[in-house]
Formats: structure tokens, C-alpha cells, sequence
């Protein structure tokens, strides 16, 4: 395993779980390619900066369990981990938000270029989580 891309990966959810967008963002490519699960694939830096200005407003999430493993040549890894979250706010096209709480098992591939993430692939059970919100 590449120890560079799983530091890289391991900074990367750092950010995101202490709320450090500038430092999340600084470590994608500007043609960063972000796979939303089951949803559709946004190209660049500026919409994946929105993308996670909508999530940051209509969730507060934090990540656990996290295992990371990148393959010997570092240009592709690919995270394990458990999505702990609180539904904030109604986010278009689901169910109504009042403060749910969550517990979610999640996955995320990545494509790395130089020293980079280039592409983002996440994936969860989305049937899990709305039978989670709305019980």
C-alpha cells in the first residue's frame, strides 16, 4: 500500500470531520470528478464547493471506523467508515428533517494525481438512511 495516498485520504477526512473546508478543498484537483451516490457526476473544484456547502447546511456529520487502503503505485484508494450524522435541515427530494440522528455504514473510492484527489466516488445504503430518518 502507498503510505503517501492513505496520508493524503487520512487528511482528507480529517478536514472534513473538524470542518476545515479550505483544507478539505485545497487537496482536490481543480477538475476534481465527484460521483454522488446514485445521484449524478459534478466536474471541478467550484461544484464540489457547493455541493458541500448544501451538505454542511442540511447535515452535521462526523466520520468513525475509518479504515483506508490505496494500492502500490498510490493512484487509486478507497475508504471504509461509519457516517455518524443529524439530519439538519430538509434537503430537496427527501424526507423531512427534524434533527434525526443517524448511524450510517459507508464507502468512497478515489482516483489520486499528483498528490491529489482527482475523483470521488462515495456510496451508502440510501433505503438505510431514510428508513433511519423517518422511524
Amino acid at each position: 500500500m502507498n503510505q503517501d495516498s492513505i496520508s493524503l485520504i487520512e487528511q482528507y477526512y480529517a478536514a472534513f470531520n473538524q470542518g476545515d473546508m479550505d483544507t478539505f478543498l485545497s487537496l482536490l484537483t481543480d477538475d476534481v470528478i465527484h460521483d454522488i451516490n446514485q445521484g449524478r457526476r459534478e466536474i471541478g473544484k467550484d461544484a464540489f464547493k457547493q455541493f458541500m456547502a448544501c451538505m454542511n447546511n442540511n447535515y452535521k456529520e462526523q466520520l468513525v471506523d475509518m479504515v483506508i487502503m490505496a494500492t502500490a503505485d498510490g493512484q487509486r484508494a478507497a475508504a471504509e467508515f461509519v457516517v455518524l450524522g443529524e439530519y439538519l435541515k430538509t434537503d430537496e427530494g427527501l424526507p423531512e428533517a427534524n434533527g434525526q440522528t443517524y448511524r450510517l455504514p459507508a464507502g468512497a473510492f478515489f482516483e489520486i494525481r499528483d498528490g491529489k484527489v482527482a475523483r470521488i466516488t462515495n456510496y451508502y445504503n440510501l433505503q438505510d438512511w431514510i428508513a433511519q430518518v423517518n422511524a
